[in-house]
């Protein structure tokens, strides 16, 4: 059985304010190999303000890329990192991988 890679993940709340929701509709316009992700984070972020959700939002980009190259794969994991930024997180708890945010 595969290790849940949401098990570790330390949930905290976010503070999402219009800075942060102007933050996620600028990069989406920047960035459209993750549009879709940013879509789904502009649409639920309100009601769902915090760590633990954003993580299962990202894991679900993540394991939309099995079987893609680790090109590609690296290339998303630096835009999910950058999406932490935005968003104020600080650690994926592991959940980018192993020596990843």
């Amino acid at each position: 059985m595969a290790r849940d890679p949401l098990a570790d993940v330390v949930d905290a709340p976010l503070f999402i304010v219009p800075r942060v929701l102007d933050g996620l509709r600028a990069y989406r316009a920047a960035s459209p190999s993750v549009a879709r992700l940013v879509d789904t984070l502009l649409a639920g972020i309100e009601a769902h303000p915090t760590k633990f959700w954003v993580m299962q939002q990202f894991q679900k980009t993540l394991a939309a890329l099995d079987g893609d190259d680790a090109a590609t794969r690296d290339l998303v994991i630096g835009e999910l990192e950058q999406l932490m930024d935005v968003l104020g997180i600080r650690s994926s708890d592991g959940v980018l991988g192993i020596g990843r945010r």
